[in-house]
């Protein structure tokens, strides 16, 4: 059993405010619908940097849990591959390019490309 913790954000509880992407050095964290969202649970590294900038307390460590194998879960993943892994733009919007970034495999569009590059 593993002891990696992943982010949880509570939806009712977050005011979108954003104050937790900037602290998510990984890049996990996106504001997506007006709300904090965590856009690629894989990349979060636990260490809840993030938890003490929510003003709401919206944001929680949590066990993190094996990949769920049903249909649901690989179509997601699917959909995944098919859309930017940070704005989740799809290949109609902008160009995707596909990389692999700390041990994930990623797709990008090229606006979010030289975020990741330059942090």
């Amino acid at each position: 059993m593993s002891d990696k913790k992943w982010i949880q954000i509570d939806e009712e509880l977050c005011d979108g405010c954003g104050a937790c992407i900037a602290p998510c050095v990984e890049g996990a964290l996106a504001l997506i619908d007006g709300k904090a969202r965590v856009i690629n649970q894989d990349i979060c590294d636990g260490a809840g940097v993030c938890l003490g900038s929510c003003p709401t307390g919206a944001l929680s460590l949590v066990p993190a849990q094996k990949p769920e194998m049903t249909v649901k879960a690989v179509s997601n993943r699917a959909a995944d591959l098919s859309q930017c892994s940070f704005c989740l733009a799809d290949e109609n919007q902008s160009y995707l390019i596909g990389l692999r970034h700390k041990g994930q495999d990623l797709l990008t569009c090229t606006k979010c490309l030289p975020r990741l590059i330059h942090g």
